[in-house]
């Protein structure tokens, strides 16, 4: 590859060196200069030399997203989209319209509802969905993927029967009255229907995936962290489908993949360990869930939940458990990255890993939504990421201050508490559950609410700064794989990943102008991958 100069821009490097440089030069795919215009171009202006004019733009590092599910965002483009409907009666309308065009016997998927969004009461009834969709089975995904909606059909495909013996840690909810199942499954239970619904064919999954990839990369990410076997069928398909598409048909975007316990041994047969790969792909940490999710009452307290007192949670695996896959993953020196969100789901998974030698690679402890005092001490250690997710605060405020009660609201998605504490935190957006574009996760750490609310945020203390949470989404995805020295900070020798804006982010007066601000440019090695 001929050198490349890219200047006149503002260049944000978050490299402590040289903080603002109008010029970067690349070579190879790396960053072989920076600094002034006239010193870059002096330097190493020559005809061959390919120069683009940046025209004034900012530019950071390139974006990180460092958890979420390709393979979500990728179904979002095949299956029924669900994300943001507002009321039950539009729901329930656009499963009617999907399931006009679905032939009988075939699976009508869909995902994404939030019924605290609904306008018109709570989730829909399976009476409610049989009438919308009577001749084909219907499995909706709520958008936290811990509840789902089934219609008649879909447990008649299952041979549902008031007997069966429902997988540990999931329910079936049950008409108190009738004792018939409600059409709303949680947590693990949604295997009975799961097992039963036909995969994808390759070439479907291929070309949804490559969608999701052209998306993320429009909103100026340049590397994801995606935890998809589970929903690619396994990590052998799940790797040649990014195999192909990244390695073989060059589509750019760099991917760090989450490999789900069960597969941890076929992982061990292919050879495979964390930083396995290439710059472009890697095998990443063993994923891992520790609890489910506050919407629901399943993740794991401390204390009970305010509005429900005799209820804490549920831990997807005992402490004994635990242990054991932890200690499975360390004799093949490999980390993990466990989804805890309650505050007892932190501890416990504190005190498994406080057992073990720290590994190459960093354990990631995700989502981190509700913490103490003495947990985010504890958090504060080289060996260990906090994996945020900015957005959740918007899709959980305000019912949340009703699960949890006033005295610990404090402690509810505490980022600078993070920060403070000197914990290592790396920003995602755990896409589909919350919306890949970044900027959107940025004005959620900046404002603490929605972006059309107009109050000064849900736990105003702990709002970040621009550049604290422009940090997560560069550097600290960059910790999170332990990449520093590759990613994260535009240095000379690092991977030449930027991202480029229609504005400078840290010169805006109101944090509101992140909703009109563009992504103009995303560079991957050099090459422009998408530009307006």
């Amino acid at each position: 590859m001929s050198k490349i100069i890219f200047t006149k821009g503002r260049i944000h490097t978050f490299d402590q060196r040289h903080p603002v440089v109008e010029a970067v030069v690349v070579e190879n795919g790396r960053i072989v200069d920076l600094g002034a215009h006239s010193d870059m171009m002096l330097q190493w202006g020559r005809n061959e030399v390919q120069v683009i004019d940046l025209q004034g733009k900012m530019v950071t590092p390139g974006l990180i997203d460092s958890h979420m599910h390709l393979s979500g965002v990728a179904f979002q483009f095949l299956d029924l989209n669900l994300t943001g409907v507002g009321s039950k009666r539009e729901l329930l309308e656009k499963v009617r319209q999907r399931a006009n065009t679905t032939p009988s016997e075939k699976w009508l998927l869909g995902m994404g509802f939030d019924e605290n969004l609904f306008d018109d009461g709570g989730i829909p009834t399976i009476q409610e969905l049989d009438e919308a969709a009577p001749h084909c089975p219907v499995f909706i995904k709520r958008i936290c993927h811990h509840a789902f909606l089934v219609n008649s059909k879909a447990l008649e495909m299952a041979d549902y029967h008031s007997s069966m013996d429902v997988p540990a840690g999931g329910s079936v909810v049950l008409d108190p009255n009738t004792k018939k199942p409600t059409g709303l499954l949680l947590e693990t239970a949604s295997k009975l229907i799961t097992d039963r619904i036909p995969e994808k064919s390759y070439e479907e999954l291929k070309n949804g995936l490559e969608q999701a990839m052209k998306y993320s990369m429009e909103r100026g990410l340049t590397s994801v962290h995606t935890n998809d076997p589970s929903y690619l069928g396994g990590l052998d398909q799940t790797y040649q489908l990014y195999d192909e598409l990244i390695n073989r048909e060059k589509n750019g975007l760099r991917c760090n993949l989450l490999i789900d316990y069960p597969f941890l041994n076929r992982l061990k047969e292919r050879g495979m360990y964390a930083g396995y790969g290439n710059a472009s792909l890697r095998i990443g940490a063993i994923k891992i869930f520790a609890d489910g999710a506050f919407g629901r009452r399943t993740a794991l307290l401390s204390e009970p939940y305010h509005d429900a007192p005799g209820e804490y949670g549920e831990a997807i695996h005992d402490q004994e458990t635990l242990f054991q896959i932890v200690k499975n993953a360390r004799e093949y020196s490999m980390p993990i990255a466990v989804h805890t969100i309650g505050d007892q789901a932190v501890d416990n998974v504190l005190r498994v890993l406080e057992q073990f030698p720290r590994v190459k690679v960093r354990d990631r402890i995700i989502h981190v939504s509700l913490l103490r005092e003495d947990v985010i001490q504890r958090l504060a250690k080289p060996s260990l990421v906090a994996d945020i997710q900015p957005r959740f605060v918007v899709g959980d405020f305000p019912w949340i201050q009703d699960r949890l009660g006033e005295e610990r609201i404090p402690y509810v998605y505490a980022w600078k508490s993070l920060l403070s504490a000197g914990v290592l935190c790396a920003g995602g957006s755990d896409a589909p559950i919350e919306p890949v574009d970044p900027l959107l996760g940025i004005h959620a750490a900046l404002t603490r609410r929605h972006p059309g609310e107009s109050h000064e945020g849900w736990g105003e203390k702990e709002k970040l700064s621009m550049k604290e949470a422009l940090k997560l989404f560069t550097i600290g995805g960059a910790y999170a794989t332990n990449e520093e020295a590759v990613k994260g900070t535009i240095s000379r020798g690092k991977l030449a990943d930027m991202t480029v804006f229609s504005k400078d982010l840290l010169a805006i007066d109101h944090a509101d102008e992140l909703l009109n601000i563009e992504v103009e440019m995303t560079i991957i090695g050099g090459d422009i991958v998408f530009q307006t």
